[in-house]
């Protein structure tokens, strides 16, 4: 099993990306709010959203030094990411907030796991 990732930046990218996205979510642009309404979570929730980022990016920062734990944050966030999908296919709710947003960041952070972990 790998412990600790081979490519620092990788894992430092993933956690600046989920950094500026639970920033955007604080007060959240027209783009975060159609994708949260169009899938039909409900806004009383939305603060869970900040709370499972900002510790992914956490997870993410301290794991470039603590063994494991970038591995387990950063599967946090493609099983995040890939739950988004699986809402927005069943809301049938796939325009460009679903093609950018949600794959886009499912794409990194599966390309950051497997490119953190190759030899």
């Amino acid at each position: 099993m790998i412990l600790l990732p081979h490519v620092w930046w990788l894992p430092a990218l993933l956690a600046l990306v989920l950094l500026i996205d639970a920033v955007l979510s604080l007060r959240p642009p027209k783009f975060i709010r159609d994708c949260l309404d169009g899938v039909g979570f409900p806004r009383e929730w939305w603060w869970t959203l900040l709370v499972i980022k900002t510790t992914a990016v956490v997870g993410l920062v301290v794991g470039i030094w603590v063994p494991g734990v970038a591995f387990a944050a950063n599967t946090g966030v493609i099983i995040y990411f890939a739950s988004a999908a699986v809402a927005h296919l069943r809301a049938r709710f796939t325009g460009k907030e679903f093609w950018i947003n949600c794959l886009g960041m499912l794409a990194l952070a599966i390309a950051v796991q497997v490119l953190s972990v190759l030899p």
